[in-house]
């Protein structure tokens, strides 16, 4: 048992500010929240706060750990205008590229960075072509070993021919049925975008959710091209095509979405799927902006692989939508991002997001020292004003230390030689591409 002493608890959904308050956790459960516990739990391992401020951790509810070693990449590349260009001449070489090692340092590198930024939980969707078969087995093993929660998926796609197609499908089948009982790890059913899946292969999808009961994670309307391709090959909005397969249910995870129309927009609402919002990546990419923010009932926040560092991408969030005039609060992003909590509550059937008695200790312990008051009404202005990953001192997840004190329990300067390594190795392939 782990008991945190005189700690300032600071929950989101709703805000309230708890100052000296004790936590104890058993197991994976908080099971009791309350001022000094110490004598009800003597045998608990104490951990004095000091006052530090204790938050539920944060989630990234869309991600592509397979592209951790692209960061400052020096391979050869085409300079692509159209974002379909970009992912056939960049992201399409480097998903070739992977193997099953730089796939496994590439978790790795992700895992840790996820956690060092206060990030507990991460929503991966994965492709690597060229290793197919036992490719989410290998991610899994980075997140579990560097005890990181994560829902994982393949991305199936129509992009590598009749056995590429087929390989993705067994390949997540296979992962959803190998997980059972697993604290930290769940799958979903990945596809990678409609526009690159026949009709045929969303039916093979579909069949695959129902032998599972799991939900698809999916890009849709990422670019303009994604609408138009759907309606002038197939006659169907995005998510019409999808919903007619039965591929939407509250398990499924939309990533980007912002070319989706009105239709689109109902359907997802009616069907109380996921939309995730990345609004770094759509910056990046020049696609767009989520016009559509404040339609959607069920919005999370993702980074689409610019790394996983939700304090940054929700400030993000909230400044972009400022620029595009849209009249929304601090609190509103803050939900946003919470909302991703609601996703592995869906998944995992435990309770997450909030300290309190019954809920799974994903938590974050930060130094931040405010130099204003904070309270209950201003806590979401605090959190995209003031903190930062930088003030991520320590972190549990399921309840047990994974970060403390700004800390790994492992070497990481040796992973951390070793990616530079398998990144200057994944470049050289992707060159020879």
């Amino acid at each position: 048992m782990i008991l945190l002493t005189n700690g300032t608890i600071l929950n989101f959904n709703p805000a309230r500010v708890d100052k000296n308050s004790d936590i104890a956790i058993e197991g994976s459960k908080i099971i009791a929240i309350g001022k000094q516990l110490s004598s009800k739990y003597p045998n608990a391992e104490v951990v004095d706060l000091q006052e530090k401020i204790v938050m539920p951790g944060l989630v990234c509810a869309h991600n592509h750990f397979y592209s951790s070693l692209a960061r400052g990449m020096m391979a050869i590349r085409e300079r692509s205008e159209e974002f379909v260009e970009k992912l056939d001449n960049l992201w399409g070489k480097l998903d070739r590229a992977l193997e099953d090692k730089l796939l496994y340092c590439s978790g790795m590198i992700g895992a840790l960075e996820a956690i060092k930024s206060g990030t507990t939980a991460v929503i991966d969707h994965n492709s690597s072509p060229n290793f197919i078969k036992g490719s989410l087995s290998v991610l899994k093993e980075a997140f579990e070993e560097n005890g990181l929660r994560g829902i994982l998926c393949y991305e199936i796609t129509n992009r590598n021919g009749k056995s590429g197609t087929k390989d993705g499908l067994q390949e997540s089948l296979d992962f959803a049925n190998s997980i059972k009982d697993n604290e930290l790890i769940e799958a979903a059913i990945g596809g990678h975008a409609t526009f690159t899946l026949s009709d045929d292969s969303l039916k093979y999808i579909s069949d695959v959710i129902k032998k599972t009961g799991r939900g698809i994670h999916i890009h849709v309307g990422e670019d303009k091209y994604d609408a138009d391709h759907s309606e002038e090959k197939y006659s169907k909005s995005i998510l019409e095509r999808l919903d007619s397969f039965n591929l939407l249910n509250d398990k499924s995870i939309l990533a980007h979405g912002v070319w989706l129309n009105e239709k689109d927009l109902k359907i997802l609402n009616k069907r109380k799927s996921f939309l995730v919002h990345n609004p770094r990546s759509n910056m990046n990419n020049n696609v767009g902006y989520l016009k559509s923010i404040t339609e959607v009932k069920n919005l999370a926040i993702g980074t689409d692989g610019i790394g996983a560092d939700m304090f940054e991408e929700t400030r993000f969030a909230y400044f972009k939508s400022k620029e595009e005039n849209r009249n929304l609060n601090p609190s509103d992003f803050v939900n946003y991002l919470w909302n991703g909590n609601t996703i592995l509550e869906r998944y995992f059937n435990q309770k997450f997001g909030k300290i309190e008695k019954g809920y799974t200790a994903d938590l974050i312990i930060s130094d931040y020292n405010s130099p204003t008051p904070l309270t209950k009404e201003n806590a979401a202005a605090h959190f995209l004003f003031g903190f930062s990953s930088q003030n991520v001192e320590s972190v549990l997840i399921n309840g047990r230390f994974v970060y403390c004190d700004r800390a790994f329990p492992v070497i990481i300067s040796k992973i951390y030689n070793k990616s530079k390594k398998s990144a200057k190795k994944l470049w050289e392939k992707m060159d020879e591409l």
